[in-house]
This record gives C-alpha cells, structure tokens and sequence, in this order.
C-alpha cells in the first residue's frame, strides 16, 4: 500500500496516511480522489471502489475520512507536493507512524486481503 507523510507546517506533520485530501465544493467523493491523486501523485485513477468511512475525533480536530481502494491507474506515483511516500506491504502498515484515523482502514485492509498479525 502507498502511504505519504504529512507535510512540514501540517497538522501532525511528519506522520504516514494514506494519500487523498479534501473534498472541493460541489464534488463527489469519487471526483475528489482522482482530482487529488492527479495533483499529488501524478496520476490517473481508472477504477476505484469505496470501502468504508468513518469519523474521527483528536484531541483539537475532528475529521471525516472517505477510504477508497484504487485498482486500477495509469502513471507512476511519484511526490508533486514535496512529501515523502513509501510502499508498505498490507502486513507493516502497522509498523508505521500512521494516523490514529487510518488504523480502522488498516484492519479492513488486512481482513480483506490478509496480513493481520
């Protein structure tokens, strides 16, 4: 799994996620993941499926989060922002400094395609 650092001066800065962002005024959820994924990533999403969402409460912030599998896409991954990235396999995404609100997504991911622990 593709997984990007927060950027420098952003909340949490320096900690792993899943890559994605926000969704614009008058977009679908579906729209807003290939808009963002072109501007980060570099790439052109073909075909991607909603898993799960959910809402997560920090201590200073509250954030809803959207989790889509993509299966499919054209181009390479590569940072357009500046953050870092790292391929992690489904069975370490756990090892990783990753955001309280992406280990529900973590768990569904190993369930549906192995790795738990």
């Amino acid at each position: 799994m593709l997984i990007a650092a927060r950027p420098q001066g952003k909340h949490m800065s320096g900690r792993w996620e899943f890559p994605g962002g926000k969704i614009s005024g008058g977009e679908s959820p579906e729209v807003a993941l290939r808009r963002e994924f072109r501007e980060e990533l570099g790439i052109e999403v073909q075909r991607c499926r909603f898993e799960m969402s959910l809402v997560h409460a920090y201590p200073d912030r509250e954030v809803e989060l959207l989790f889509h599998v993509v299966e499919a896409w054209r181009g390479t991954p590569e940072s357009l922002e500046g953050q870092a990235l790292r391929w992690v396999p489904i069975a370490e995404l756990l090892d990783q400094d990753i955001l309280e609100a992406d280990l529900p997504f973590i768990r569904t991911l190993q369930q549906h395609f192995g790795g738990a622990r």
